[in-house]
C-alpha cells in the first residue's frame, strides 16, 4: 500500500506553461511532410501547414515551439527562408542525412504555424555559422513595427505586421555542433550577441536563452555563467545581471549508451529498468546545475530551460540514419510521465522545456506516413498533463514508495509523481507506476479537501505497446473509473506500466 499525501493549502511554486513545450528541427521528416507539407498538397491544410496535426496539438494544448534546431540552426542562414519560394536558395543538411534542403519553411511558414497553434514562438539564432549583423537583422526583420530595410522587407514580402519572437536562443549547442567552443568564449559571444537582440516592442520584450551545458557538463555551466556574471563595474549597475533570461540544459536517455543506443521496441525488463533509472538522473542533473546556478542567481530570476529531453533510441530499420525516425512505446510514455513529474516538482528554478521532437523525430508525440497519422503514448502523456500548466504546484509525497530496479546502479521509485492546483480550484494529480509487473494500491489523502468531484484517466498497456498506421489506437488514453472515494480518501490501483491523472474539486 501506498499513500499519497497532499497538502492542496501549501503551494511550493508556479509551474511555467512553457515546460510541456516542444522543438522542431530542419531534421528528417519533422518539419517537412510532418508539419508542412505545402499549399497544393492533396493532404488538408492550411497555408500549407498539416490540419490532422495542427488539431491535435492544439487538443494537446501545446504552450511554445521551438525552430529551427538544433544543430540546424547554427548553419541555418535565415534570409535563405523569405520571400518567393521559387527563388529561395537550396542548401545541403549537412547534420541530418544529407538531403537538400529547400527553405521553402522559413521564417514566414514558422510564424504562420505558430499563430495557428496559439502557442508562443522560440526562435533559435545562429552563433556557430552566422554574424551578430545576421542575428540583429533577423530580429528586426521579425518584430520591428516601423520604418527599416528589414521591417520594409518583411511587408515586401507580405507580411505588414510585426510578429512577436517570446524567446530567442543565442546559439545551440556551442560546445559541440555549434562551434566545438570553450565556455569563457562562448559567454564572451553570448554577451555581444544578445545585445543586439533587440527589445523593438517594449512591451513585449524577448527572453533571451544563453546556451547551457550538455548532460552533467558542470563545467560549462560555471564557465558561462562565471563569465557572464562578470563582477559589475561602477558605471554598469547592476553589471551584467540582465544579460540573460534562461540557461539551457540538454539530456537525452540512451539505455544503452550513447553509441548503440538501442532498438526503440525490442527490449526486455532490465533495459526498461536502465531507461527509468536514466531519466530519472534528469533530477540529479537540474539540482546540480541548479546548485552553480544558485551561486549567480540566488532569487531564480533565470529558468533552466530544458529545451532538448527525451528517449533516443535506434532509428527504425530500413529508414535514413540521418533522420532520427523511431517508434514510440509505453516505456517512452512512462519516461514522458516521469520527466515531467520531476519538471513540475522543480518548477521554482526549471520555466521551460521542449521535449525533442515534435514529429516523426526521436521521442515524437506525433507520427505521419503520407495522409495517415497516429497520435504515440507520449501525446496522450502530454494530453493528461496539460492541466498543470501555469496551475500552482503543491506539496505532496508518497509513504511506502519502495525502490525497484535491476543491479545497484538502475534503481527508481516504484511510484512518481506531482500535484498542482489549477485557476478553476482543481486539484490535477498525475501518477506513474514504473513497475512493469506489479500493481500498487494507492490511497490519496488532503489536508482540508473532501472530494465530490473527481474525473480521472489512464493510460495503460504492456511495455512494449505503440500505435501503428494499422493499429493507430493499440495505445490510448481512456477514462479511469476503477476507483472509490472512502472517509475523503481517494482509494484504487495503479497498474503495472501505467499512467493515471485525476481532476479533482
Amino acid at each position: 500500500m501506498a499513500k499519497l499525501y497532499i497538502n492542496e493549502k501549501n503551494k511550493k511554486g508556479h509551474i511555467n506553461a512553457e515546460i510541456y513545450g516542444h522543438f522542431s528541427e530542419h531534421l528528417g521528416r519533422c518539419i517537412y511532410e510532418g508539419l508542412y507539407v505545402g499549399e497544393d498538397s492533396d493532404i488538408p491544410n492550411v497555408n500549407g501547414m498539416r490540419k490532422d496535426v495542427v488539431d491535435a496539438l492544439k487538443e494537446m494544448k501545446i504552450p511554445v515551439l521551438r525552430w529551427p534546431g538544433g544543430c540546424f540552426a547554427d548553419e541555418y542562414h535565415w534570409m535563405d527562408g523569405i520571400g518567393p519560394k521559387e527563388n529561395r536558395k537550396k542548401m545541403i543538411n549537412t547534420h541530418w542525412g544529407g538531403v537538400v534542403e529547400d527553405n521553402s519553411f522559413g521564417t514566414h511558414e514558422f510564424f504562420e504555424l505558430c499563430e495557428q497553434l496559439g502557442c508562443k514562438t522560440y526562435v533559435n539564432g545562429n552563433v556557430g555559422s552566422g554574424t551578430v549583423q545576421e542575428m540583429s537583422e533577423w530580429v528586426e526583420y521579425i518584430t520591428f513595427n516601423g520604418v527599416s530595410p528589414m521591417a520594409d522587407l518583411r511587408k515586401k514580402n507580405g507580411h505588414e505586421k510585426p510578429w512577436k519572437i517570446d524567446y530567442f536562443g543565442v546559439g545551440n549547442e556551442n560546445w559541440g555542433c555549434g562551434g566545438n567552443m570553450t565556455p569563457e568564449y562562448y559567454g564572451n559571444l553570448y554577451r555581444r550577441y544578445q545585445t543586439y537582440v533587440r527589445h523593438y516592442d517594449h512591451t513585449a520584450p524577448i527572453k533571451k536563452i544563453c546556451g547551457g551545458p550538455n548532460v552533467a557538463d558542470y563545467f560549462w555551466t560555471e564557465g558561462v555563467l562565471k563569465t557572464c556574471f562578470a563582477p559589475p563595474q561602477p558605471d554598469e549597475g547592476q553589471g551584467t545581471k540582465g544579460l540573460m533570461d534562461g540557461l539551457s540544459l540538454h539530456y537525452y536517455v540512451h539505455p544503452e549508451g550513447w553509441k548503440i543506443k538501442g532498438s526503440a521496441t525490442d527490449f526486455d525488463d532490465k533495459v526498461w529498468y536502465k531507461t527509468m533509472a536514466k531519466a530519472a538522473y534528469m533530477e540529479e542533473l537540474i539540482d546540480r546545475h541548479g546548485a552553480i546556478m544558485d551561486q549567480y542567481d540566488p532569487d531564480k530570476k533565470i529558468g533552466m530551460v530544458v529545451d532538448e529531453w527525451g528517449c533516443w533510441f535506434t532509428v527504425e530499420p530500413g529508414t535514413n540514419p540521418g533522420f532520427l525516425y523511431q517508434q514510440n512505446t509505453m516505456r517512452d510514455a512512462l519516461v514522458a510521465g516521469l520527466t515531467l513529474n520531476i519538471f513540475n516538482k522543480h518548477c521554482d528554478r526549471v520555466k521551460m522545456a521542449c521535449i525533442a521532437q515534435m514529429v516523426n523525430v526521436l521521442q515524437s508525440v506525433i507520427l505521419t506516413e503520407g495522409p495517415k497519422m497516429i497520435l504515440t503514448p507520449t501525446y496522450h502523456v502530454f494530453h493528461m498533463y496539460k492541466h498543470h500548466q501555469d496551475a500552482e504546484l503543491v506539496d505532496s509525497y508518497i509513504e511506502g514508495n519502495k525502490t525497484i530496479g535491476v543491479e545497484e546502479e538502475y534503481q527508481v521509485p516504484l511510484l512518481s509523481e506531482s500535484v498542482s492546483v489549477d485557476a478553476e480550484g482543481y486539484v490535477n494529480v498525475t501518477l506513474s507506476n514504473l513497475s512493469v509487473t506489479e500493481e500498487v494500491p494507492v490511497d490519496i489523502a488532503f489536508a482540508d479537501l473532501q472530494p465530490s468531484q473527481v474525473t480521472a484517466a489512464i493510460l495503460k498497456q504492456e511495455m512494449h505497446a505503440h500505435n501503428t498506421f494499422e493499429e493507430p489506437e493499440n495505445v490510448k488514453e481512456e477514462q479511469f473509473t476503477d476507483y472509490e472515494i472512502n472517509d475523503g480518501r481517494i482509494c484504487f490501483k495503479a497498474p503495472a506500466c501505467s499512467v493515471i491523472s485525476f481532476r479533482i474539486k
